[in-house]
Protein backbone atom coordinates (compact mmCIF):
# COMPACT_ATOMS: atom_id res chain seq x y z
CA UNK A 1 0.00 0.00 0.00
CA UNK A 2 1.50 3.52 -0.66
CA UNK A 3 1.86 6.07 2.05
CA UNK A 4 -0.56 8.73 2.35
CA UNK A 5 -0.07 11.87 0.35
CA UNK A 6 -0.43 15.55 2.96
CA UNK A 7 -3.88 15.97 1.47
CA UNK A 8 -4.84 12.86 2.45
CA UNK A 9 -3.91 12.54 5.55
CA UNK A 10 -5.73 16.01 6.32
CA UNK A 11 -8.87 15.03 4.73
CA UNK A 12 -8.52 11.72 7.13
CA UNK A 13 -7.94 14.61 10.43
CA UNK A 14 -10.83 16.19 9.19
CA UNK A 15 -13.14 13.32 8.94
CA UNK A 16 -12.13 11.49 12.07
CA UNK A 17 -13.28 15.26 13.62
CA UNK A 18 -16.17 16.60 11.82
CA UNK A 19 -17.45 20.02 12.67
CA UNK A 20 -14.07 20.43 14.67
CA UNK A 21 -11.18 22.94 14.22
CA UNK A 22 -7.70 20.89 13.66
CA UNK A 23 -4.63 23.02 15.05
CA UNK A 24 -1.90 24.29 12.49
CA UNK A 25 0.13 22.26 15.61
CA UNK A 26 -1.71 19.15 15.26
CA UNK A 27 -1.50 19.15 11.38
CA UNK A 28 2.28 20.67 11.53
CA UNK A 29 3.51 17.11 13.62
CA UNK A 30 1.09 15.11 11.96
CA UNK A 31 2.39 15.79 8.93
CA UNK A 32 6.10 16.44 10.05
CA UNK A 33 6.02 19.71 8.14
CA UNK A 34 6.60 23.34 9.08
CA UNK A 35 3.20 25.47 9.48
CA UNK A 36 3.81 27.56 6.46
CA UNK A 37 3.52 24.24 4.57
CA UNK A 38 0.58 23.17 6.09
CA UNK A 39 -1.06 26.32 4.72
CA UNK A 40 0.23 25.19 1.12
CA UNK A 41 -1.64 21.79 1.40
CA UNK A 42 -4.66 23.58 3.09
CA UNK A 43 -4.67 26.17 0.25
CA UNK A 44 -4.14 23.09 -2.45
CA UNK A 45 -7.27 21.20 -1.06
CA UNK A 46 -9.61 25.00 -1.32
CA UNK A 47 -8.24 25.36 -4.82
CA UNK A 48 -9.97 21.53 -5.25
CA UNK A 49 -13.11 23.00 -3.86
CA UNK A 50 -13.11 21.82 -0.22
CA UNK A 51 -14.67 24.75 1.94
CA UNK A 52 -12.13 25.01 4.84
CA UNK A 53 -12.32 27.78 7.51
CA UNK A 54 -9.17 29.59 9.07
CA UNK A 55 -9.99 30.54 12.92
CA UNK A 56 -6.69 31.92 14.42
CA UNK A 57 -5.43 30.54 17.80
CA UNK A 58 -8.24 27.75 17.12
CA UNK A 59 -7.14 26.43 13.69
CA UNK A 60 -8.83 24.42 10.77
CA UNK A 61 -12.46 23.36 9.81
CA UNK A 62 -13.59 21.77 6.84
CA UNK A 63 -17.49 23.36 6.19
CA UNK A 64 -18.01 21.48 2.78
CA UNK A 65 -16.54 19.19 0.42
CA UNK A 66 -17.01 18.64 -3.00
CA UNK A 67 -18.80 16.05 -5.05
CA UNK A 68 -15.80 15.15 -6.99
CA UNK A 69 -14.03 12.05 -6.97
CA UNK A 70 -10.13 12.31 -6.36
CA UNK A 71 -8.28 9.37 -4.38
CA UNK A 72 -7.67 11.48 -1.22
CA UNK A 73 -11.23 12.13 -0.39
CA UNK A 74 -12.29 8.70 -1.71
CA UNK A 75 -9.54 6.82 0.80
CA UNK A 76 -9.36 9.37 4.00
CA UNK A 77 -10.52 7.53 6.69
CA UNK A 78 -12.08 5.11 4.48
CA UNK A 79 -10.11 1.75 6.65
CA UNK A 80 -10.73 -1.07 4.11
CA UNK A 81 -8.87 -4.28 4.30
CA UNK A 82 -7.71 -4.85 0.48
CA UNK A 83 -9.67 -2.66 -1.57
CA UNK A 84 -8.76 1.18 -2.33
CA UNK A 85 -4.90 0.41 -1.53
CA UNK A 86 -4.39 2.56 -4.04
CA UNK A 87 -7.26 4.96 -5.89
CA UNK A 88 -6.35 6.52 -9.05
CA UNK A 89 -8.92 9.07 -10.93
CA UNK A 90 -9.27 10.23 -14.28
CA UNK A 91 -11.64 13.21 -16.00
CA UNK A 92 -12.13 11.18 -18.94
CA UNK A 93 -10.62 7.61 -20.06
CA UNK A 94 -11.90 5.22 -22.59
CA UNK A 95 -12.93 2.94 -19.99
CA UNK A 96 -12.15 1.87 -16.44
CA UNK A 97 -12.30 -1.69 -17.39
CA UNK A 98 -9.63 -1.35 -19.71
CA UNK A 99 -7.30 0.84 -17.95
CA UNK A 100 -8.22 -1.27 -14.55
CA UNK A 101 -6.92 -4.67 -17.07
CA UNK A 102 -3.52 -2.66 -18.02
CA UNK A 103 -2.67 -1.61 -15.02
CA UNK A 104 -3.29 -5.67 -13.88
CA UNK A 105 -1.02 -6.59 -16.66
CA UNK A 106 1.39 -4.50 -15.75
CA UNK A 107 1.79 -6.07 -12.13
CA UNK A 108 -0.01 -3.63 -9.99
CA UNK A 109 -1.23 -4.66 -6.52
CA UNK A 110 -4.78 -5.95 -5.37
CA UNK A 111 -7.14 -3.63 -4.60
CA UNK A 112 -6.44 -0.83 -7.17
CA UNK A 113 -9.30 0.97 -7.65
CA UNK A 114 -10.07 2.93 -10.79
CA UNK A 115 -12.58 5.72 -11.45
CA UNK A 116 -13.61 8.09 -14.02
CA UNK A 117 -15.73 10.78 -14.29
CA UNK A 118 -16.52 10.27 -17.75
CA UNK A 119 -16.20 7.53 -20.34
CA UNK A 120 -15.60 7.38 -23.91
CA UNK A 121 -15.99 3.50 -24.48
CA UNK A 122 -17.74 2.15 -21.43
CA UNK A 123 -19.11 -0.65 -22.04
CA UNK A 124 -21.65 -3.24 -20.65
CA UNK A 125 -22.13 -7.28 -21.18
CA UNK A 126 -21.69 -8.87 -24.31
CA UNK A 127 -19.69 -5.98 -25.89
CA UNK A 128 -22.78 -3.46 -25.23
CA UNK A 129 -21.73 0.44 -24.74
CA UNK A 130 -22.45 1.98 -21.46
CA UNK A 131 -23.89 5.28 -21.69
CA UNK A 132 -21.23 7.50 -19.54
CA UNK A 133 -22.16 11.31 -19.58
CA UNK A 134 -19.36 12.90 -17.22
CA UNK A 135 -20.06 14.63 -13.59
CA UNK A 136 -23.25 12.41 -12.60
CA UNK A 137 -22.65 8.85 -12.20
CA UNK A 138 -19.80 6.53 -10.83
CA UNK A 139 -17.75 4.32 -13.44
CA UNK A 140 -15.29 2.27 -11.12
CA UNK A 141 -13.28 -0.91 -11.64
CA UNK A 142 -11.51 -3.08 -8.65
CA UNK A 143 -8.66 -4.42 -9.25
CA UNK A 144 -8.30 -7.77 -7.45
CA UNK A 145 -5.67 -11.19 -7.39
CA UNK A 146 -7.94 -13.94 -5.24
CA UNK A 147 -6.07 -17.20 -4.94
CA UNK A 148 -9.01 -19.48 -6.40
CA UNK A 149 -9.38 -21.37 -9.35
CA UNK A 150 -10.26 -19.57 -12.61
CA UNK A 151 -13.96 -21.51 -12.16
CA UNK A 152 -14.54 -19.68 -8.95
CA UNK A 153 -14.19 -16.34 -10.41
CA UNK A 154 -17.37 -15.26 -11.29
CA UNK A 155 -18.79 -15.27 -7.84
CA UNK A 156 -17.31 -12.28 -7.63
CA UNK A 157 -19.94 -10.88 -10.20
CA UNK A 158 -22.70 -11.98 -7.52
CA UNK A 159 -20.92 -10.36 -4.92
CA UNK A 160 -20.66 -7.20 -6.70
CA UNK A 161 -24.13 -7.06 -7.07
CA UNK A 162 -25.03 -7.68 -3.31
CA UNK A 163 -22.34 -4.64 -2.56
CA UNK A 164 -24.12 -2.36 -5.40
CA UNK A 165 -27.36 -3.17 -3.41
CA UNK A 166 -26.46 -2.78 0.07
CA UNK A 167 -24.39 0.49 -0.66
CA UNK A 168 -27.70 1.82 -2.13
CA UNK A 169 -29.87 0.73 1.00
CA UNK A 170 -27.55 2.56 2.93
CA UNK A 171 -26.82 5.82 1.01
CA UNK A 172 -30.91 6.19 0.14
CA UNK A 173 -33.39 3.39 1.89
CA UNK A 174 -33.82 2.42 -1.29
CA UNK A 175 -34.45 -1.19 -1.94
CA UNK A 176 -32.63 -2.45 -5.04
CA UNK A 177 -33.14 -5.75 -6.58
CA UNK A 178 -30.70 -8.20 -8.41
CA UNK A 179 -31.51 -9.67 -11.87
CA UNK A 180 -29.64 -12.30 -13.21
CA UNK A 181 -26.23 -12.03 -14.00
CA UNK A 182 -24.93 -8.83 -13.39
CA UNK A 183 -27.90 -5.87 -13.38
CA UNK A 184 -29.78 -3.63 -10.26
CA UNK A 185 -32.94 -3.02 -10.77
CA UNK A 186 -35.48 -0.13 -8.80
CA UNK A 187 -39.29 -0.44 -9.68
CA UNK A 188 -38.41 -2.56 -12.43
CA UNK A 189 -35.97 -0.19 -13.95
CA UNK A 190 -31.93 -1.23 -14.56
CA UNK A 191 -29.78 1.69 -12.20
CA UNK A 192 -26.98 -0.11 -12.20
CA UNK A 193 -24.56 -3.35 -14.33
CA UNK A 194 -21.68 -4.87 -13.00
CA UNK A 195 -18.83 -5.93 -15.75
CA UNK A 196 -16.41 -8.54 -14.30
CA UNK A 197 -13.55 -9.34 -16.09
CA UNK A 198 -10.53 -12.42 -15.68
CA UNK A 199 -7.13 -12.82 -16.42
CA UNK A 200 -5.85 -16.29 -15.55
CA UNK A 201 -3.69 -19.58 -16.46
CA UNK A 202 -4.80 -23.16 -16.24
CA UNK A 203 -5.02 -23.57 -12.80
CA UNK A 204 -5.23 -19.85 -10.94
CA UNK A 205 -6.86 -16.94 -11.28
CA UNK A 206 -3.85 -13.64 -12.55
CA UNK A 207 -6.54 -10.89 -11.46
CA UNK A 208 -9.97 -10.46 -11.76
CA UNK A 209 -11.15 -6.83 -12.50
CA UNK A 210 -14.89 -5.77 -10.76
CA UNK A 211 -16.53 -3.01 -13.06
CA UNK A 212 -19.18 -1.37 -11.63
CA UNK A 213 -21.40 1.47 -13.48
CA UNK A 214 -24.03 3.13 -11.32
CA UNK A 215 -26.66 5.48 -12.60
CA UNK A 216 -26.70 7.79 -9.35
CA UNK A 217 -27.59 11.56 -10.40
CA UNK A 218 -28.73 10.69 -14.26
CA UNK A 219 -31.59 12.85 -15.27
CA UNK A 220 -34.25 11.37 -17.64
CA UNK A 221 -33.01 13.56 -20.47
CA UNK A 222 -29.50 11.66 -20.15
CA UNK A 223 -31.10 8.42 -20.88
CA UNK A 224 -30.86 7.31 -24.93
CA UNK A 225 -33.71 7.16 -26.73
CA UNK A 226 -33.38 3.56 -27.84
CA UNK A 227 -32.43 1.47 -24.44
CA UNK A 228 -33.02 -1.99 -24.52
CA UNK A 229 -34.36 -2.36 -20.92
CA UNK A 230 -36.04 0.50 -18.69
CA UNK A 231 -33.53 2.62 -16.87
CA UNK A 232 -33.67 4.83 -13.66
CA UNK A 233 -31.42 6.70 -10.92
CA UNK A 234 -31.33 6.91 -7.74
CA UNK A 235 -32.26 10.76 -8.37
CA UNK A 236 -34.70 9.62 -10.32
CA UNK A 237 -36.03 7.21 -7.52
CA UNK A 238 -35.13 10.20 -4.48
CA UNK A 239 -36.32 12.92 -6.30
CA UNK A 240 -32.99 14.76 -4.86
CA UNK A 241 -29.30 13.92 -5.73
CA UNK A 242 -26.89 11.84 -4.31
CA UNK A 243 -23.23 12.34 -2.80
CA UNK A 244 -21.26 10.41 -5.90
CA UNK A 245 -18.26 10.57 -3.19
CA UNK A 246 -20.46 9.21 0.04
CA UNK A 247 -21.75 6.67 -2.74
CA UNK A 248 -18.49 5.53 -3.98
CA UNK A 249 -16.74 5.23 -0.16
CA UNK A 250 -19.70 3.04 0.50
CA UNK A 251 -19.53 0.77 -2.22
CA UNK A 252 -15.78 0.18 -1.35
CA UNK A 253 -16.77 -0.90 2.10
CA UNK A 254 -19.47 -3.43 1.59
CA UNK A 255 -16.97 -4.88 -1.59
CA UNK A 256 -14.42 -4.89 0.74
CA UNK A 257 -16.42 -6.57 3.62
CA UNK A 258 -17.83 -9.06 1.24
CA UNK A 259 -14.56 -10.20 -0.34
CA UNK A 260 -13.01 -11.10 2.98
CA UNK A 261 -15.98 -13.05 3.72
CA UNK A 262 -15.51 -14.13 0.31
CA UNK A 263 -11.94 -15.10 0.70
CA UNK A 264 -12.45 -16.75 4.46
CA UNK A 265 -15.73 -18.45 4.31
CA UNK A 266 -15.98 -19.36 0.33
CA UNK A 267 -18.88 -18.07 -2.03
CA UNK A 268 -22.10 -19.66 0.05
CA UNK A 269 -22.57 -16.58 2.21
CA UNK A 270 -22.41 -14.24 -1.31
CA UNK A 271 -24.74 -16.67 -3.27
CA UNK A 272 -27.23 -16.62 0.02
CA UNK A 273 -27.32 -12.87 0.02
CA UNK A 274 -27.63 -12.73 -3.76
CA UNK A 275 -30.69 -14.76 -3.81
CA UNK A 276 -31.97 -12.81 -0.96
CA UNK A 277 -31.74 -9.77 -3.41
CA UNK A 278 -33.43 -11.95 -6.31
CA UNK A 279 -37.66 -11.34 -6.45
CA UNK A 280 -37.84 -13.69 -9.91
CA UNK A 281 -36.97 -17.26 -7.84
CA UNK A 282 -40.23 -19.42 -8.30
CA UNK A 283 -41.76 -16.81 -11.10
CA UNK A 284 -42.02 -17.39 -14.89
CA UNK A 285 -39.07 -15.65 -16.85
CA UNK A 286 -38.05 -16.40 -20.35
CA UNK A 287 -34.23 -16.42 -21.17
CA UNK A 288 -32.66 -15.14 -24.23
CA UNK A 289 -29.93 -17.03 -25.03
CA UNK A 290 -29.34 -15.36 -28.85
CA UNK A 291 -29.68 -18.72 -30.93
CA UNK A 292 -33.01 -20.11 -28.44
CA UNK A 293 -35.52 -18.20 -25.85
CA UNK A 294 -36.50 -20.91 -22.93
CA UNK A 295 -38.95 -20.21 -20.80
CA UNK A 296 -40.04 -21.92 -17.52
CA UNK A 297 -39.58 -21.34 -13.72
CA UNK A 298 -36.62 -19.49 -12.38
CA UNK A 299 -35.67 -22.12 -9.52
CA UNK A 300 -32.44 -21.04 -8.85
CA UNK A 301 -28.84 -20.79 -9.52
CA UNK A 302 -26.57 -23.91 -9.37
CA UNK A 303 -22.89 -23.55 -7.53
CA UNK A 304 -21.37 -22.04 -10.86
CA UNK A 305 -23.56 -19.19 -10.76
CA UNK A 306 -25.39 -20.74 -13.76
CA UNK A 307 -29.02 -19.80 -13.97
CA UNK A 308 -31.61 -22.48 -13.24
CA UNK A 309 -34.77 -22.95 -15.50
CA UNK A 310 -37.48 -25.91 -14.30
CA UNK A 311 -39.01 -25.69 -18.20
CA UNK A 312 -42.92 -27.10 -18.75
CA UNK A 313 -41.60 -30.44 -19.46
CA UNK A 314 -39.86 -30.13 -16.14
CA UNK A 315 -36.68 -30.48 -17.11
CA UNK A 316 -34.11 -28.34 -15.19
CA UNK A 317 -32.07 -26.35 -18.04
CA UNK A 318 -28.28 -24.81 -16.39
CA UNK A 319 -28.26 -21.28 -18.14
CA UNK A 320 -25.07 -19.57 -18.23
CA UNK A 321 -25.25 -16.72 -20.77
CA UNK A 322 -28.45 -14.90 -21.75
CA UNK A 323 -30.78 -12.34 -20.71
CA UNK A 324 -33.82 -13.09 -18.41
CA UNK A 325 -37.10 -11.40 -18.07
CA UNK A 326 -40.21 -11.78 -16.29
CA UNK A 327 -43.12 -13.35 -18.36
Amino acid sequence: MTSPTPREIILDLFSQAPDSFLSGGRLSTELGVSRTAVWKHISSLREAGYEIEAVPSRGYRLLQSPDTLRPEAIQAGLNCSRVASQVRCFDQTDSTNLQACRLGDAGEAEGLVVVADQQSAGKGRMGRQWISPPGVNLYASILLRPSIPPFDAPQLTFLSAVAVCRAIRHCTDLQATVKWPNDILLNGAKVAGLLNEMSSETDRVNYVVLGVGVNLNMTADLFPADLRYPATSLVLELGKPVSRLAFTRELLRQVDTLYQDFLANGHEPVMAAWSELCDLTGKSVSVDCNSQIIQGTMVGLNEDGALLVRTAAGKIENIYAGDVRPV
